[in-house]
C-alpha cells in the first residue's frame, strides 16, 4: 500500500481551465500516477471525448453520402456493417487488453516492457485480421446472399464487402494502436489519429462515391475505398508516432520478437474483452425482436431513438476511458486506493455530463425525434423511446465508467458476467414481461432498458467496492 496522499480536491479553477484544455490537446507528457486526480481525469478525458465526437460525426456522415444512392446501397452498407460488428468486437477486445497491459507497465515505470507488449499486441492483431480478411475477401458474395441481399444488392455490393472485410486490418489496428496510446497516457495522439483518419474519409467519401472532379465515380464501392484509405492513413500516422523519439511507448528493433507468455496473456484478455462486448451487443437483438411484434412504426421509432442515444453516449466513453487509463497506471505504481479514487472521479464527471444530456432528451424528445421521422406514429414512438431511455442516463454513466475501470485493471470477466446477468437474465425477460404479459407493447421494452442499466450500475458499484479487481495480475 502506497503512503502517497490521494489528491482529489484541487480542481482546476475557471482561470486555469483554459490552460488545462490546451495542455490536454497538446498532449504534454505527465506522470498520471502523481498528478492531482481531478486534473488527471480532465487532461485525459478532453482528447478522449473529442476522439469519440469525431467517431460520432463519422458514423452519421458515412451513411449520409451512401443514402443518396438508394435503398439497395444503404442495404449493402447495413449488411456489411452487421458483419463488421464482429471485427469491431475483436478490435474492442484487443483494445481492452492493450490499454490494461500498457497502462500497467507505464505505471511500473517500465516503458521498455510497455513497448514490447505493444509489439506483441500488434502482431496478434495482424494475425487475427489476416484470418478475417482472407475469409471475408473470398466469401463476400456468399455473405451478402446469406444475409438476405437480393440479386441486385449482391451484384452491386460484392466489391464493397470485399474491400471492407478484406481490409479489416486497418479498422482493427487503428483501434488497437490507439488503445496502446491511451494506456500510455498519450490520449492526444489517439485523438489526432482518429481526427486525421476520419477527416480523410469524410472528404474522400463524396469524391469517390459521386466522381467529383478528377476522382472516378465508384458508387457505393467508393465509400469502402474512402474508409479503408482513411483508416490506412491513420495507421501510418500511428506507426510514425510509435517509432518517434519522444513517444512514451517507443518501439525499437529489439522489441520485434515473439514472447509466447505475453501473447497468451493478451489473447486471454482479448478473448474475455471480445466476449464481454458480444454479450452486451447481442442483448440488443433481443430488444429488437420483442419490439418488432409491435409493428414497423414502433421498430422505426426505436431505431431512431437508439441512433440518437448512441450519438450522445459515444463521447461519454472518453471519460470512462480516462478512468481506465488511470486505474491501470496507478495499479502498476502500486497505488490501488488512488486507482479506485480515479475511477469514482470519472464516474462523478460522467454522471454530470450524461445527466445533463439526459435532461435535454427528456425535455425535447419530440423535437429531437422530429428531425428523423415524419410519420406521426414513428415520431410518437421515437419521442417516447428518447425520453424514457434518457431517464437512465446517469446510471449509464456509472455503468460505463465502472466497466472501463474493471477492464483497465485487467479484469474483463467481472463486467462480462454482470452484463450477462443484468441484460440477458433480467432485462430481456423484463422487456418481454412488460411488453406481452402486461400489454405495454414497445413502451414496455423502452421502460425495461433504463431499469436494466440502473440495475447494472448498482450491481457494478457493489462489486467494484469489494476491491477484488485491485488484485488482478496483468
Amino acid at each position: 500500500m502506497s503512503d502517497t496522499p490521494i489528491e482529489t480536491t484541487n480542481r482546476p479553477t475557471a482561470v486555469s481551465l483554459w490552460q488545462v484544455v490546451v495542455s490536454a490537446i497538446r498532449g504534454e507528457h505527465r506522470d498520471y500516477t502523481t498528478e492531482t486526480l481531478n486534473r488527471a481525469v480532465i487532461l485525459l478525458a478532453i482528447p478522449m471525448v473529442l476522439e469519440m465526437v469525431m467517431e460520432s460525426i463519422f458514423a452519421l456522415a458515412d451513411v449520409f453520402w451512401v443514402s443518396h444512392l438508394g435503398s439497395d446501397a444503404v442495404a449493402i452498407v447495413g449488411i456489411t456493417e452487421s458483419m463488421m460488428y464482429i471485427v469491431y468486437a475483436v478490435a474492442v477486445g484487443l483494445s481492452m487488453a492493450g490499454t490494461a497491459i500498457v497502462a500497467r507497465r507505464i505505471g511500473e515505470k517500465d516503458p521498455d516492457r510497455a513497448a514490447s507488449a505493444a509489439v506483441q499486441l500488434i502482431v496478434l492483431a495482424l494475425c487475427i485480421s489476416a484470418a478475417i480478411g482472407i475469409f471475408g475477401g473470398l466469401f463476400a458474395r456468399d455473405i451478402l446472399r446469406l444475409m438476405g441481399g437480393n440479386d441486385h444488392v449482391v451484384e452491386m455490393g460484392t466489391t464493397f464487402t470485399t474491400i471492407m472485410l478484406g481490409g479489416n486490418a486497418t479498422a482493427i489496428l487503428i483501434f488497437v494502436i490507439n488503445a496502446i496510446f491511451r494506456g500510455a497516457g498519450d490520449a492526444a495522439i489517439a485523438m489526432r489519429t482518429l481526427w486525421f483518419a476520419n477527416t480523410i474519409n469524410i472528404l474522400l467519401g463524396p469524391c469517390l462515391v459521386f466522381g467529383l472532379g478528377p476522382f472516378p465515380k465508384l458508387g457505393v464501392t467508393g465509400a469502402a475505398v474512402a474508409t479503408t484509405i482513411g483508416r490506412g492513413c491513420g495507421v501510418l500516422f500511428q506507426v510514425f508516432q510509435l517509432v518517434a523519439h519522444d513517444s512514451r511507448v517507443r518501439i525499437r528493433p529489439r522489441h520485434f520478437h515473439f514472447e509466447l507468455d505475453a501473447l497468451g496473456q493478451m489473447l486471454r484478455l482479448a478473448a474475455n474483452g471480445t466476449l464481454q462486448n458480444l454479450v452486451g451487443t447481442a442483448s440488443w437483438i433481443g430488444f429488437v425482436r420483442i419490439i418488432s411484434q409491435s409493428g414497423s412504426a414502433a421498430l422505426a421509432g426505436y431505431t431512431i431513438a437508439m441512433r440518437v442515444v448512441i450519438f450522445a453516449i459515444l463521447p461519454a466513453w472518453g471519460l470512462s476511458n480516462a478512468g481506465a487509463t488511470l486505474v491501470g497506471q496507478n495499479l502498476g505504481a502500486a497505488k490501488p486506493e488512488r486507482a479506485e479514487s480515479a475511477a469514482w472521479i470519472a464516474v462523478r464527471y460522467n454522471v454530470f455530463f450524461l445527466g445533463a444530456i439526459g435532461l435535454l432528451f427528456i425535455l425535447f424528445a419530440g423535437t429531437i425525434a422530429s428531425f428523423f421521422a415524419a410519420d406521426p406514429r414513428t415520431l410518437a414512438y421515437g419521442a417516447q423511446a428518447i425520453w424514457i431511455i434518457g431517464l437512465g442516463f446517469p446510471f449509464y454513466a456509472i455503468g460505463m465508467c465502472l466497466t472501463s475501470a474493471f477492464n483497465g485493471a485487467g479484469d474483463a470477466w467481472t463486467p462480462t458476467w454482470l452484463n450477462f446477468g443484468c441484460l440477458w437474465l433480467f432485462a430481456i425477460p423484463l422487456a418481454w414481461l412488460l411488453s406481452d404479459y402486461c400489454n405495454a407493447g414497445a413502451i414496455g421494452v423502452f421502460i425495461a432498458i433504463p431499469i436494466a442499466f440502473s440495475t447494472l450500475a448498482i450491481a457494478s458499484a457493489l462489486v467494484f467496492r469489494k476491491g477484488r479487481w485491485k488484485l488482478q495480475r496483468v
